[in-house]
Order: C-alpha cells, then sequence, then structure tokens
C-alpha cells in the first residue's frame, strides 16, 4: 500500500489504490534528482511544515519575495523556496522527483519552467553578493532553471536516526495539546544548549507561562556547526534532566537554513506557527552566517528581534527577546547584563572559546557554563585538538612551490605521530578524475572531487594536505563548507608568475605564451587570488624549511 502527503499536513493518507498508483507512474517517468537542500524542503512541503505553501515557488510567487518579501497574493513569506535544476524539462510533463540514492521522493506536474537570477536572490534576500555568505556561494552552483507545479510526494524520508523524535507539524501540535498548551513559545538552535540558554528558556517559559517547544534543526545548518547527532544527544539529556517534562516538548525539524539573518528569523516564526508555537525566541545575532570577507558582521546583532518583533501582528507569533546572559558569580546564577549593578563581577565563554581553549586544548568545561552531561558529550564527540582531523588547502599558479611544500610537511607531520594523506592535483587526475579535461566545469569538479576525500580524511582524525591550483574563488568558497569549522585552512602559495614561469621545467607557461595550449591558468585562464587565506607563503623570500616551520606553528 503506498501513502500520499496531503498538503497544509497533518498526517500521511492512505491511499490504497492511488498511492500506490502513482509510485508505479513515477517509476516510467522521467527522473530529476535534487539535492538535500530541495529534499528538506519537499518535506516540509508535503507535511504543512511551510504553510501556505504546497509546492515550489512559481515565477511570481519567487521573485515578489525576493523583492518584497512576499508571495504574489501578499502573504507574508521571506524566503524563496524553489526547485532549481540544470535541463528545463516539459511543461505539463510530470517528472519523478529522486534523492542522491536514486529514491523515489516524489512527482511534479511541471507546470512552469523559468529562468532565475542569482545576482538579484543575494542581494534581495541575503542583502550582499559577498560570496562569504555560505549560500550567495552555495547557490552559484545551483541550476539554471527553477521548476514549479502540483507536488506529490510519496511517504516522508525515512531518517534511521531518532525517530521518535521526528514529528510532522500535526504530531508536533498533537503532542503539545496532550501538555495542555495555551502558549507554546519555541526555541530555535543549531548549536548544543549550555546553561545560559538553559536560563534563557525558561525565563521565556515563566514569562509566557508557556510549554517550550525545544525545535532544534537537524537539515542543513552553518557549514562547520556541531553535527546533529551531537547536538541532539545534549538536547535529549537536557530535556530528560533538568526541564518539567510537562511543560516541555523536543521535536526535530528538518529544515534547511539559508543563515539570511532578519529574513530567517521572520521564516522560522512562521514556521514555528505551523508547528503550534505562538511565541519565539529570538536572540541576538539570529541565524547569522558570521562575517563577510572584510570581517564585518553581515547583520545587525538586534535586527531580527526587531523584524519579528514587528509582524507579530500578521503571522501570529511573537518574539521573545532577552539582553545577553552572564553568569555572575556574587550570585551563582545567571542574569541579563540590563539586570546588572554597575561593576558586577561576570562570567561569559562564547562558543569559539569553548572549542579553543577547552575542547581543542583537553580540557573540561566549567559547570557554571554548561551541565555536566552536556560537558561529557562535547568531550567525547571533539578530542583535544592534537587528536582532531585537518585539512590543508594549497591554492596558487603552477610552479608556485605547492607541492614541494606539502611534501616537507607531510614528513615533518609524521614525524611528529600525525597521519597525513596527500592530494595532489594532477596525481589525483590520473586516479579519481580520470578522463577530466580543463575547462572550467571539469576543473571544478577534480577539485571538489579532492576535497570530498580530504573532508572523509579530516572527519576521521587525519590531516589531509591537498595540493591544487584551484584557480576558482567560488569553487573555494564551496570547498571551505565541505568542512568542520577549525578543520580547514586556507594556505596561498604566493608566488609571482614570472617566477612560476621561471621554474617550468616541462615548458607548459611557454608553450600556454605561443598558443599550444589554451586556458592555461594565469595566462589565458584566470586565477583568483585568495581574499582572506588563512596562511599565505613566500617561496621567494622564504625557502621550504621555514616556510614548512611557519606552517607546523600554525
Amino acid at each position: 500500500m503506498g501513502t500520499l502527503i496531503t498538503p497544509y499536513g497533518g498526517e500521511l493518507v492512505n491511499l490504497v489504490d492511488g498511492g500506490e498508483a502513482l509510485a508505479d507512474k513515477a517509476r516510467r517517468l522521467p527522473s530529476a534528482h535534487i539535492s538535500d537542500r530541495a529534499m528538506f524542503d519537499m518535506e516540509l512541503l508535503a507535511t504543512g511544515g511551510f504553510s501556505p505553501l504546497d509546492r515550489f515557488m512559481s515565477r511570481a510567487d519567487f521573485e515578489s519575495v525576493v523583492a518584497d518579501g512576499r508571495l504574489a497574493d501578499g502573504t507574508l513569506w521571506p524566503m524563496p523556496i524553489t526547485l532549481p535544476v540544470d535541463d528545463a524539462p516539459s511543461l505539463d510533463g510530470e517528472v519523478a522527483l529522486r534523492d542522491a540514492r536514486n529514491n523515489l521522493l516524489g512527482v511534479m506536474r511541471v507546470e512552469e519552467v523559468y529562468e532565475w537570477d542569482r545576482d538579484a536572490m543575494a542581494a534581495g534576500v541575503f542583502g550582499t553578493r559577498d560570496e562569504a555568505h555560505p549560500l550567495v556561494a552555495e547557490m552559484r552552483g545551483w541550476g539554471k532553471y527553477n521548476i514549479s507545479g502540483e507536488l506529490r510526494a510519496l511517504g516522508l524520508p525515512k531518517y534511521p536516526d531518532f525517530a521518535e523524535l521526528r514529528l510532522t507539524p500535526a504530531r508536533t501540535r498533537a503532542a503539545l495539546a496532550r501538555r495542555g498548551a495555551r502558549n507554546v513559545v519555541a526555541f530555535q538552535t543549531r548549536n548544543p544548549l549550555h546553561r545560559a540558554h538553559e536560563e534563557l528558556t525558561k525565563r521565556a517559559m515563566a514569562r509566557l507561562d508557556a510549554t517550550l517547544l525545544l525545535h532544534p534543526v537537524v537539515g542543513l545548518t552553518r557549514p562547520g556547526d556541531v553535527d546533529h547527532y551531537t547536538r541532539v544527544r545534549t538536547y535529549r539529556a537536557l530535556v530528560d534532566n533538568h526541564y518539567d517534562g510537562d511543560r516541555a516538548l523536543l521535536a526535530l525539524l528538518p529544515l534547511a537554513m539559508r543563515l539570511a539573518g532578519p529574513r530567517e528569523a521572520l521564516w522560522h516564526a512562521i514556521i514555528r506557527r505551523n508547528f503550534g508555537a505562538n511565541h519565539i525566541i529570538i536572540g541576538r545575532d539570529h541565524a547569522s552566517p558570521g562575517v563577510d570577507s572584510r570581517g564585518k558582521p553581515f547583520y545587525d546583532p538586534f535586527e531580527a528581534q526587531e523584524v519579528v518583533r514587528a509582524a507579530a501582528g500578521e503571522t501570529g507569533v511573537g518574539a521573545a527577546t532577552f539582553s545577553e546572559m552572564v553568569y555572575v558569580p556574587s550570585a551563582k546564577r545567571y542574569m541579563e547584563t540590563t539586570e546588572l549593578e554597575a561593576g558586577a563581577e561576570t562570567l561569559s565563554i562564547s562558543g569559539t572559546q569553548a572549542r579553543r581553549d577547552y575542547l581543542n586544548a583537553g580540557r573540561r568545561l566549567p559547570e557554571w557554563f554548561t551541565r555536566a552531561e552536556v560537558a561529557d558529550i562535547l568531550s567525547e564527540a571533539y578530542p583535544p585538538r592534537f587528536r582532531q582531523g585537518v585539512c590543508l588547502w594549497f591554492t596558487g599558479l603552477s610552479g608556485a612551490g605547492k607541492t614541494t611544500t606539502v611534501d616537507a610537511l607531510a614528513s615533518a607531520l609524521m614525524e611528529h605521530g600525525r597521519r597525513v594523506s596527500v592530494l595532489d592535483g594532477d596525481v589525483v587526475r590520473t586516479n579519481l578524475s580520470k578522463g577530466l579535461g580543463f575547462s572550467k566545469e571539469d576543473r571544478d569538479a577534480n577539485v571538489l572531487r579532492i576535497a570530498f576525500v580530504a573532508s572523509e580524511i579530516a572527519r576521521h582524525g587525519g590531516v589531509a594536505l591537498c595540493a591544487a591550483i584551484s584557480p576558482y574563488r567560488e569553487t573555494r568558497e564551496r570547498i571551505r563548507g565541505m568542512f568542520a569549522r577549525d578543520q580547514f585552512a586556507e594556505v596561498y602559495v604566493d608566488t609571482p608568475l614570472s617566477v612560476c614561469e621561471s621554474r617550468d621545467v616541462k615548458g607548459m607557461y611557454a608553450k600556454a605564451r605561443a598558443g599550444e595550449i589554451r586556458g592555461f591558468t594565469g595566462i589565458d585562464d584566470p586565477y583568483e587570488e585568495p581574499l582572506a587565506p588563512e596562511i599565505a607563503l613566500d617561496t621567494v623570500a622564504n625557502d621550504v624549511g621555514a616556510n614548512v616551520g611557519a606552517l607546523i606553528g600554525y
């Protein structure tokens, strides 16, 4: 028996004939393989999490949302939900939607195909075209066309983890109703919860006389975030041991975040309305992607609070806001900064400090900062820095000295007892990327394959040293996004073109200048220098030993 999900949610509706017939029909249809991002979007479209949307957006809705944060009919909705594809399918035909493993997800009747403007979306939705923003960089690789039409989903994705916590909007609302909740305050999180967060949520519950919907994102979050397996373990430990179970519900949200700051905060509020909340906690820097290529924040830290508060009458979701929470040793508790007397001693630890000064250094997080159960889970998941994996990505012109430096560094690191894998762009081409040419697409494919292998090496505690020209800045940003935070460093081997040419024993530069080779980086194809590499090496003023010493120190 097949199943068909009705829009606006509720539960799966069993269709003895319709579901099976649709699944059988889908096997004979042309297929479109959709990204993980689109898969998460499709799940929330199908279950009502994105109500009033029941399909990927039409051109009219897309352009209206980008420009004004509203659907074409005027309904407040700040985020484009689209299905980009490389090749335009036939109008009024049907296409089977499949995930990366070829699992059938559903069927779309294609009613509209349209090209979309990446720059307009970047500027309108994210307020920037800076590719240091993860989504601005990512969407450069999305398909040229968006498709829209009636969407029929064949069941929900089958996740093997935390099945009892993966509640649809209808199941979430029912669970909240069983708790007798009149007011529900949602807490959006993509990070582990520490004592400050616990205090903040409990204050919100008391202030609003509300049940807490602890609703962490387990779809796609900011690159480098703590993995959701570790995070959910910490949430469950807190809810089980430090909250009133009758007034707190932990449920997981399969959302693909966009990190769009104020727009995202408003989107989060609307989504939580569909899950049964009438308030949402909006903190400082809500849904922030961090800083831009100049080191400045993308968004004002409190703008998201103002946006959600101003829209409360329209969304039906109020903004629960607080000033910064700090620990006051004399009082042995957390307080808001607005409650403090002048000169009061306070303690706080940022997320960066927690990783750098405690987890990376093998020190236990203090009890005033986080619960013992959370400290145990994080220490287990994130061993000291010298036991963690890392990728050093060497980029520079041909002949810059990347391979020479990498080979010397590999030996030095192995002397220190590290496990090292060297992935050289030219060597990979003869194995992993055999058959690829030197077009931009093939060059990108080569380096992205290197990055995928390197990310697996780093994830399992090894050191990956990658030497690849990787001339395009956009692609290098995509590579950065494949790694956990603090597990990636871009190393710019900054050698002048004239020096690279003088070192060219194969005569490749001479052939390129003579026109015998086309598309050669640095001659008739650009090399886009890194804007803010973690490390820059000078191979003219410094010898290999000096550069390796600097890298070891780093």
